[in-house]
């Protein structure tokens, strides 16, 4: 059973009844609800408590009659909520209620979002002539920016979206800021709205893919008009499915559709927008663009000023095909799919054709420059170049690797001799090829100690790896941002000199077989054509080989800073949270000692309280003993005037006395009878001898 709901809804239905019967059946408007009060009426009907009194039923036992009649709570929700229930039974159609994330939005308060600004400068745009939210800095407003701000934190990939606010908005109208959090995180995550409300909002174009289609099939001609004109959907219907009809429709109305809304989801703005245009077709048929675009803005916002009744009627006479609907969602996804890829392969062929044509122009530069300086001034200018470029790039790697280069260019600088002595003499020593191959063996060591540098670096970055995996993950704080960018920068940085040298290595390779072809059918003496050639093969592939080495050790190195970047946020982030334990151990420290001083006091107080008691007894006791000795005084004088009267009758009946003497006598006796009624009222006088002042007037009465 849904306890505290029941039990608050029992205390609102009592609460209505007894105004209901003071007022003789008016009803008073709501002091927080100023959109349910626009819609009251001055006196309620017998209809009216009759449903009153049902919604109280439902509510009071929800899961039950949520299960088994649920046919039934639909069509009572078409009919209309009662503004006193609605905030409570918003909550319970989309489950709401008990929500983990409510115990967390006073912490998501004090949080800072990136997103505040934006929200700050609509807030004033939301509901303008709202009384809730008119006023700069109210009450509306502030609570409207706390739920804004704890949703973009909540769900940074969709943050905040102009729309959203109009829903929070109504949502704050109705109850209180936390339950309209939770009950906008519902509707975000099961309604579709967050979907809609993406940066790429591809839910929305669904949503008018599905729409038009349903134009199409039901209002052909409007339809026609609508193309006719280029009068596309989502000039008129876009803000429909985003704020719900909040935007377009006073708020009795829109909150009526709402509350359909919430019991069965986007459907009721299909129906309502397909009879909004079965009832504007005539008029819009007769408009162009912009008439159309006035009509939607100023003529349809005011027809149901009457009432939503006619309205939710006409749209739900509006066919609406569920199977159709998710048929449509699959063409939608395959044209989305199909335009993707298309896109693709239009990048891929202009990247294609960019780098065709660069080629091309390198092509016509080195033959332009072939054409107007000599053969051998190209190539050494070339090779010049090359070798200032390796030299650059490969300034940043160990010494390993500077080895190498210095080796590589002595067997350059060798290669380039031979060149130029390659018509001067067609035999070779037997010592020239010995250094050669001397010159491949020292090269091929400084490739394995390249290798192990790269080795190295790569077990380096499987331990960063190993200790970023070990630290807590980082949740886009937004304070890290500016530290991200610089990273960013020199990431992209480092990915440009990388691109760069694969394009030398690239380059590199080009020139290496367009230098084969160039000396290929130079050589006189085929025995030692072979040797050389293969000996130059070795060491350009030895080169090649280095080139690639040293493009992996920098990448290497790109991906070792990565993960110092990534270390060096993670460590801040840890630094952060020990600075905020820190404090929180202050405050842990700070309510013990308060509570320390409060038990004193209580210890303080409970004594004082003993002491009191005590008092309060002896003083207890005290009046006690002084209603004793009274009692007993009362007694005594009781049958001192009974032994009065006994010896008045004795007197009279012997008639021992005279007239003076009994005259004498008798007042003798009335002074003692009335000094003793003093003494009597003076008893009476004690507020613990109440019980016996009738006791002791009937003797008195008596003598007298």
């Amino acid at each position: 059973m849904f306890t505290v709901t029941s039990f608050v809804c029992c205390r609102l239905l009592e609460t209505d009844s007894k105004s209901l019967r003071s007022v003789n059946g008016s009803r008073r408007n709501s002091g927080s609800s100023l959109v349910s009060s626009s819609s009251a009426s001055s006196n309620l009907s017998h209809l009216e408590e009759d449903s009153w009194i049902l919604w109280g039923r439902i509510v009071n036992e929800w899961e039950d009659v949520h299960k088994k009649k649920e046919k039934q709570i639909k069509e009572l929700v078409r009919k209309g909520i009662p503004h006193h229930f609605r905030a409570i039974v918003w909550q319970l159609l989309c489950t709401a209620q008990s929500m983990p994330i409510k115990d967390q939005y006073s912490e998501l308060l004090k949080m800072t979002s990136p997103c505040e600004k934006l929200i700050r400068r609509d807030i004033a745009r939301t509901y303008p002539e709202h009384d809730f939210f008119k006023e700069k800095d109210s009450l509306g407003q502030e609570v409207l920016f706390n739920v804004m701000k704890a949703y973009s934190l909540v769900d940074r990939e969709v943050g905040y979206c102009q729309g959203s606010a109009f829903i929070v908005g109504l949502l704050l109208m109705q109850m209180p800021e936390e339950e309209a959090f939770c009950v906008f995180v519902k509707l975000m995550q099961d309604y579709r709205l967050r979907e809609l409300f993406k940066p790429s909002m591809a839910e929305l174009g669904l949503c008018m893919y599905q729409f038009e289609y349903m134009i199409q099939e039901q209002l052909p001609e409007l339809y026609v008009h609508f193309q006719s004109q280029s009068f596309h959907t989502s000039m008129y219907a876009s803000s429909w499915f985003l704020t719900i009809f909040l935007t377009t429709f006073p708020l009795p109305i829109a909150t009526r559709i709402f509350d359909i809304f919430m019991s069965e989801g986007l459907e009721i703005v299909f129906r309502v927008g397909l009879a909004v245009l079965q009832m504007n077709q005539a008029e819009l048929m007769q408009l162009d663009m912009e008439g159309m675009l006035q009509h939607f803005q100023k003529v349809i916002p005011h027809q149901f000023d009457n009432g939503p009744d006619k309205l939710i009627q006409a749209s739900y006479q509006v066919k609406y095909n569920a199977k159709k609907m998710k048929k449509l969602e699959k063409e939608y996804t395959t044209i989305k799919t199909k335009e993707m890829e298309e896109q693709v392969e239009i990048k891929v062929s202009m990247t294609q054709q960019s780098s065709q044509r660069q080629s091309f122009l390198d092509l016509s530069s080195t033959a332009l420059k072939r054409k107007l300086c000599p053969k051998g001034q190209v190539t050494r200018a070339q090779e010049a170049e090359e070798n200032y470029l390796i030299k650059r790039e490969l300034a940043t790697i160990k010494q390993q690797s500077d080895e190498a280069i210095t080796k590589l260019e002595q067997a350059e600088n060798t290669i380039r001799e031979l060149q130029q002595q390659q018509w001067c003499s067609s035999r070779y020593s037997e010592d020239f090829v010995l250094q050669l191959e001397k010159e491949l063996v020292q090269a091929r060591l400084s490739e394995a100690e390249s290798h192990c540098a790269l080795k190295e670096m790569q077990d380096k970055v499987l331990e960063m790896e190993k200790r970023n995996s070990s630290l807590p993950d980082e949740n886009n704080v937004a304070r890290l941002q500016e530290e991200l960018i610089a990273v960013k920068l020199r990431e992209a940085e480092a990915l440009m000199g990388l691109k760069e040298l694969k394009q030398q290595v690239k380059d590199l390779e080009e020139h290496w077989q367009r230098h084969l072809a160039r000396t290929a059918g130079r050589w006189k003496d085929p025995s030692r054509k072979n040797t050389v050639n293969e000996l130059q093969d070795e060491l350009m592939t030895i080169r090649l080989r280095e080139a690639e080495s040293q493009a992996n050790l920098k990448e290497m190195k790109q991906r070792m800073m990565e993960m110092e970047t990534q270390n060096h946020v993670n460590s801040n982030h840890l630094r952060r949270a020990e600075q905020e334990v820190t404090s929180l151990q202050g405050k842990v420290q700070y309510l013990s000692a308060q509570n320390k001083g409060l038990l004193a006091q209580l210890s303080e107080a409970k004594r004082k309280q003993a002491e009191t008691e005590c008092k309060n007894k002896e003083e207890v006791m005290a009046v006690r003993l002084r209603e004793a000795d009274s009692i007993a005084a009362v007694a005594e004088l009781q049958q001192h005037i009974a032994e009065l009267e006994i010896q008045k009758e004795e007197g009279k009946i012997q008639g021992q006395l005279n007239n003076s003497d009994s005259n004498q006598y008798i007042r003798e006796l009335k002074d003692q009878i009335a000094e003793l009624n003093d003494e009597v009222s003076d008893g009476k006088k004690d507020p613990s001898h109440e019980d016996y002042n009738t006791v002791e007037n009937l003797p008195l009465l008596s003598v007298l």
